[in-house]
């Protein structure tokens, strides 16, 4: 056996059921080895595996097939916005100056890929001009909310041994405390430039994007002596991609179309726990928070 098929359900749904295993041996895959009860399980890989994914489009179950080899992986690497967090920081900031909707609509386009990173960057800051810097913490404190999943994600993953990066095209004022509060060993991110107390309007260069996520997947790994095949990376954006192909472990969580498409291992449904899952984690190896 050298990989398992992984199904991981959506919190609280219960799809893995009676029905759907009954699906999954009558395609000829085995007895499900549970990961956690009802919520997630693997089974050895078998031939009629494209055959079970269009059983699965009915229910709320993300699937993905992974190597048995190298699995636990001893580095993350995880993007901030829309994946360790539920927002895009800098949307909350441009709602806070009044041009929320014209930063998000930029922000959209940036993270389909359809815009230049850095360009979309200094346009949606530049809007920032003149905004006090302490709205960050505001911010912070009233509009930021962690996706589910996340604190256990980072926190198992270093009681067993790994190293826990953030790494984000948004802001150091951010990534911080986000980083804090998830247990995160380092953060990386762009810097606002700040002047008498307010923002500028400009970011300090050089700008952290698509090309500098993957420098440091590269970078941290050789400072761990690790491969880049030791690392679970995880994002949604299309800054994210040159990170999650390059990667032992490459998940897009909750992606944009076209970062789903370019990746192997998609993760719709479930939250942050399903990384663990991918890893062969079972419930009652994974911290409580």
């Amino acid at each position: 056996m050298d990989s398992v098929l992984v199904l991981i359900a959506a919190p609280g749904s219960g799809a893995i059921g009676p029905e759907l295993v009954e699906a999954l041996r009558d395609l000829g895959g085995g007895a499900p080895h549970w990961l956690a009860e009802g919520e997630a399980c693997e089974v050895e890989a078998f031939a009629r595996i494209p055959e079970f994914l269009i059983e699965l489009r009915k229910v709320p179950v993300d699937a993905a097939v992974v190597s048995i080899h190298n699995r636990r992986k001893r580095l993350l690497l995880a993007d901030m916005d829309s994946t360790m967090i539920q927002q895009e920081c800098i949307d909350e900031l441009g709602v806070v100056a009044g041009v929320g909707d014209h930063i998000k609509a930029v922000t959209a386009k940036a993270m389909r890929g359809e815009l230049d990173f850095e360009g979309a960057l200094r346009e949606r800051v530049a809007l920032l001009k003149d905004l006090p810097a302490s709205v960050v913490e505001d911010v912070l404190q009233k509009r930021i909310t962690y996706m589910p999943g996340g604190r256990v994600l980072v926190q198992t993953m270093r009681a067993n041994g790994a190293y826990a990066a953030l790494v984000s095209g948004g802001f150091t004022a951010f990534t911080g405390p986000v980083a804090w509060h998830l247990g995160f060993d380092e953060n990386r991110a762009n810097l606002l430039e700040v002047a008498n107390g307010a923002l500028t309007g400009r970011v300090v260069p050089p700008i952290l994007g698509q090309a500098a996520k993957r420098s440091a997947l590269f970078e941290i790994s050789a400072r761990l002596g690790l491969s880049p095949q030791d690392a679970l990376c995880v994002g949604d954006g299309a800054n994210d991609l040159a990170m999650l192909s390059e990667a032992g472990m490459g998940v897009a969580l909750h992606a944009k179309p076209n970062v789903q498409e370019s990746s192997l291992i998609r993760i719709n449904h479930a939250d942050l726990t399903a990384l663990l899952y991918l890893q062969g984690y079972r419930k009652a190896q994974i911290a409580t928070g």
